[in-house]
C-alpha cells in the first residue's frame, strides 16, 4: 500500500472541481483510474505510487464523477469529455507534456487525449483500456456486471463484492474487505447514485455515443506516433484480451505485454511486474520506447 506522503489538492478545471494527489519529482506521470463503482485514483494505484514516485512526479486525480472530484460527465462523448478535463488539469498545473497511465476507463481517456492532442502526451501506458472494439460483439460478463450496478434493485455491497471477486481480478481473495467497504461507501454517494458516471448509452444519440466510444474506429489511431506500452491480463473478464493484439497491430509505436493468471486490474494483481515494466518504459534509457 502507499506509504509515500501525498500532497492533496483541489483545483478548478472548466468550472468544475477536480481533486488530485501527488508525490515525487521529475517528469510528470498522470495515473488515471478505472470506471468501476466507487473507484478513485489513490485506491486504484495503491500498490504503484511508491515505486513510481521514486522516479517521477506522480499525479493521481479522481476522474470526474468519482471520489472527491465534481460529479456528472458529458455522456454524449464520455471519453472526449474526460480527455478535455485531463488536458485542463495539465493546463492548470502548467504541464506542457506528461506521461499518461490509464486503466480501463482511464485508459480510454488517456488514449483519447493522445488522439486529440498528441503534443501533450509523451508516452502512454494502457492497461486493459476501454473503448477497444466495443461495437464489435456483445459486452463481456464483467462489463455487464459493472454497468448493471446502479440498475435493478440499485447498488449494494453484495453486488460490488461480486463484481470485484468474480470479474475485476483473477484471484478474488487478493482484494481486502476494507477496500471493498471503501469503494462501496463511495459508490453510494447520493450525487453518484443520482447520476452514475458510467452507464449504458441510451436515448436518440445512443448509437452515435457507442461509435465515439469505440476508439478502434478512430482513423487517427493508425497514425498515432506516441510510444505506447499495452498491458493486458489474459484472464480479463471486463475488456477482452483480444484488444491487446488489436492495438499492437494498429498503433505504429506500440509494445504489448500480456500476463497469465491476471484479470482486469494488472496494476494491483501483478504490481511488482507492473512497476518494473512501467518504470523502465518511462525512463530516459528505455529500450521499449522507440521514438
Amino acid at each position: 500500500m502507499t506509504t509515500t506522503a501525498l500532497a492533496e489538492h483541489t483545483l478548478t478545471v472548466a468550472g468544475r472541481e477536480m481533486f488530485y494527489a501527488e508525490a515525487g519529482a521529475g517528469p510528470a506521470v498522470v495515473l488515471l483510474h478505472g470506471g468501476g463503482p466507487g473507484a478513485s485514483g489513490v485506491s486504484n494505484y495503491a500498490r504503484n505510487i511508491d515505486a513510481l514516485a521514486a522516479h517521477f512526479r506522480v499525479i493521481v486525480p479522481d476522474m470526474p464523477g468519482y471520489g472527491r472530484s465534481a460529479k456528472g460527465i458529458d455522456k454524449n462523448d464520455p471519453f472526449g469529455f474526460l480527455a478535455d478535463m485531463i488536458r485542463g488539469l495539465l493546463d492548470e498545473l502548467g504541464i506542457d507534456t506528461a506521461h499518461l497511465i490509464g486503466n480501463s476507463y482511464g485508459g480510454a481517456a488517456a488514449l483519447r487525449l493522445a488522439l486529440d492532442a498528441p503534443h501533450r502526451v509523451n508516452r502512454l501506458v494502457l492497461m486493459g483500456p476501454g473503448g477497444i472494439g466495443t461495437t464489435r460483439g456483445l459486452p463481456t460478463a464483467g462489463l455487464n456486471s459493472l454497468l448493471s450496478y446502479y440498475t435493478g434493485d440499485g447498488p449494494s455491497r453484495e453486488k460490488l463484492a461480486s463484481f470485484i471477486h468474480n470479474y475485476l481480478v483473477y484471484d478474488g481473495d487478493s482484494v481486502p474487505e476494507d477496500l471493498i467497504d471503501l469503494r462501496y461507501q463511495a459508490s453510494i454517494d447520493p450525487e453518484v447514485v443520482a447520476d452514475p458516471p458510467l452507464t449504458r448509452p441510451s436515448g436518440p444519440k445512443a448509437l452515435r455515443t457507442l461509435w465515439r466510444m469505440d476508439l478502434t474506429r478512430d482513423r487517427r489511431l493508425k497514425n498515432l506516433q506516441t510510444p505506447t506500452l499495452i498491458l493486458w491480463g489474459r484472464s480479463d473478464k471486463v475488456n477482452r484480451p483480444s484488444g491487446g493484439p488489436t492495438l499492437l497491430n494498429t498503433m505504429p509505436n506500440a509494445e504489448l505485454v500480456m500476463t497469465s493468471h491476471t484479470g482486469h486490474w494488472m496494476q494491483w494483481e501483478r504490481s511488482e511486474l507492473f512497476n518494473e515494466l512501467v518504470t523502465e518504459f518511462l525512463g530516459p534509457d528505455s529500450k521499449l520506447a522507440h521514438v
